[in-house]
């Protein structure tokens, strides 16, 4: 998916100097200018982008000469003389770029979907871009540009002519939720699911469903609240949603009362298909993605392309187009060096004991090639507070369900699961992710399907992006 999640039907600037003078009450510095773009990183930044100095770990005024080297049109500063070019000064960039996104969010009749959840929440926004990108003009959330800067980023970058936009949510603590969705105003927003994850924060999975549920804060008046008719906390979840402004609550899942509900599934490693009845009308999908989990994501998008007014039939076609995700299940055969290959289901960009869980079930779903095994490489789970030591060692009943054949632990953490595995899954335990791929890249054997999965901080990526590059072979110290 592009870094610009702009699609401009014809040559209007996104912001004139005027306009984004009018949106922050600032004060213009310099030439006039306009701006094709709105930038955060010099690493990104096109030329005709205004460039916003956003003061974070790093302060981004510090950049500033750097950003106009490349072509910026402008920068929004709190303070003048930190570079050359125009500039727009105002008390708080932060501030000044969440005002810059209110203005976008005003000036457009966009149809607005708000997505959060404790998993799956950006493998379904990104299938609902898609989705979005089929029907017309689109704007959506790249990457997961889902916190208190990357909200207000994606709606200042949101072009007038836009018809419908998509926007992830995420939180760490209460109250964050509440706020990203009081500037996005959704008229469409989306719960996935809930899951154990910011436990540490949160301290409960009731109260994290209360705090995904600030989602609903933020609707329209006439806007829908979708949620999850299997969730065990779906009943915390409707509460939230019958306080706020939502006219209509919809519901999706495999429940028997479900409004979109998926009647059947399958799953394996060249992908997904079911049945899906969206509201009395059912039809066939396909996915290129993989997991039983993919049957809750299924019912999810097509729920919120409903609500959004899009036609279930174009919701499939546009759905059996998009390829899986790097990162988020997506399945890939990499060469062995002694000849044959094995398959690799990248699905380490996050992770949570649900979805470990559902990562490890899918494992099992898979039957390896001849003289091949189920391999799962797992990497820490963070952010799980007091409760984190059980939550991985209680992996270790999943994966024997699953028939998975060795099992890789990766981290402090993983510690705990390897000690309570039994012996003949106690395959190897490594302090780090690069640690762990030297532990078993010279035992893989054609046939092989190898899961990799853990938290983002846990580094497993790393090894999913050494080993589908086919860099790993090639080097002595891995």
């Amino acid at each position: 998916m592009p870094e610009r999640a702009v699609e401009r039907q014809d040559s209007e600037p996104l912001w004139t100097a005027s306009e984004a003078l009018a949106a922050t009450g600032g004060v213009l510095v310099g030439e006039d200018w306009s701006c094709s773009g709105v930038s955060i990183d010099t690493r990104t930044v096109g030329p005709g982008d205004l460039f916003v100095a956003l003061k974070d770990i790093r302060d981004g005024h510090d950049f500033v000469p750097d950003a106009m080297a490349r072509g910026a049109s402008a920068s929004l500063v709190s303070r003048l003389g930190t570079g050359p070019g125009s500039a727009l000064q105002v008390g708080d960039t932060l501030e000044g770029l969440r005002a810059l996104g209110a203005a976008a969010r005003d000036r457009s009749d966009a149809i607005r979907i708000a997505v959060t959840g404790s998993v799956g929440k950006t493998s379904v926004k990104e299938a609902i871009a898609a989705v979005l990108r089929a029907s017309g003009p689109a704007h959506w959330s790249v990457k997961s540009y889902n916190n208190h800067w990357g909200v207000p980023l994606t709606l200042a970058r949101m072009p007038k002519a836009t018809e419908r936009a998509v926007f992830e949510l995420g939180m760490n603590h209460v109250g964050e939720i509440r706020d990203l969705s009081g500037l996005v105003r959704p008229h469409v927003a989306l719960i996935t699911r809930i899951a154990p994850a910011h436990l540490e924060h949160l301290g409960t999975i009731e109260a994290i469903a209360g705090a995904k549920s600030e989602i609903f804060e933020g609707l329209e008046p006439d806007g829908v609240a979708i949620y999850p008719a299997d969730d065990p906390l779906a009943e915390i979840i409707i509460s939230h949603a019958n306080k706020s402004h939502a006219a209509f609550l919809l519901s999706f899942g495999t429940a028997a009362d479900a409004a979109v509900r998926i009647e059947d599934f399958e799953t394996g490693i060249e992908g997904s298909q079911g049945m899906v009845n969206v509201m009395g009308q059912r039809l066939r999908f396909r996915l290129a993605a993989s997991g039983a989990h993919w049957a809750w994501n299924a019912g999810a998008i097509f729920a919120a392309c409903a609500a959004a007014g899009l036609d279930a039939p174009l919701v499939a076609d546009a759905l059996a187009s998009v390829d899986a995700e790097r990162g988020r299940g997506q399945a890939l055969k990499i060469d062995l060096p002694g000849g044959g290959h094995f398959t690799l289901l990248d699905d380490a960009y996050n992770a949570n004991p649900v979805s470990m869980a559902a990562a490890i079930e899918a494992l099992g779903g898979v039957n390896p090639g001849e003289g091949g095994r189920r391999i799962a490489v797992l990497g820490d789970m963070l952010e799980l507070g007091s409760d984190a030591t059980r939550l991985h060692a209680d992996l270790a009943t999943p994966l024997q369900d699953a028939g998975v054949d060795a099992v890789y632990c990766c981290g402090e953490m993983m510690r705990h699961l390897y000690n309570a595995l039994p012996d003949r899954l106690q395959t190897g335990h490594a302090a780090d992710a690069m640690a762990g791929l030297k532990l078993f890249k010279s035992e893989l054997r054609s046939g092989d399907i190898v899961l990799l999965k853990g938290s983002n901080g846990s580094g497993l990526h790393k090894i999913a992006t050494v080993l589908a590059d086919g860099n790993a072979f090639d080097l002595t110290e891995a």
